[in-house]
């Protein structure tokens, strides 16, 4: 069994839905803070990106040691978000690319023993190395979702 279908679409393809929701966008409008205390969609996408990072970094651990037990993340505590929040977002988005292909290419060629593997998260347990993959892409897709909401209100807010 590789990677089923269903896991290996998303790791490839579901980040670019992001090129989508921020077509049309000024830069301005992408670092504009729309709703006060949240994440403009720039910082939303640095998450992203950075939080890629950190889970390659959590999938080898799981690999190479059994069953790790890992902190919650939290980007404001990590330097690598604090860091490229002063990045332009064509640099963010050329590394997210660019290290997601590298990623998936990886998990697409990890062989079936590895898919049981586990390492344990603070809120939802010990879960697989499949889990954990879902896990990314759900939480990817929650932030894509975020972007969709934010780009509509910021849409809103210059027309009214």
């Amino acid at each position: 069994m590789n990677l089923p279908s269903h896991l290996s679409t998303r790791i490839q393809y579901q980040h670019k839905a992001l090129v989508d929701l921020i077509d049309g966008l000024s830069i301005e409008m992408v670092r504009r803070q729309v709703l006060p205390g949240k994440w403009s969609i720039f910082e939303n996408i640095v998450h992203l990106q950075t939080y890629q990072h950190f889970f390659i970094s959590r999938i080898k651990q799981l690999l190479e040691t059994e069953n790790p037990v890992f902190e919650r993340y939290t980007a404001e505590a990590d330097p690598l978000f604090l860091d490229n929040c002063g990045k332009t977002t064509r640099e963010i988005m050329h590394d997210m690319i660019t290290v997601r292909k590298e990623m998936a290419a990886e998990m697409l060629a990890f062989p079936e023993s590895l898919f049981n593997r586990t390492a344990t998260h603070p809120v939802f347990g010990t879960m697989t190395l499949l889990q954990w993959i879902n896990f990314f892409l759900l939480h990817e897709a929650h932030h894509l979702f975020a972007i969709f909401k934010l780009k509509a209100a910021l849409q809103k807010a210059i027309t009214e």
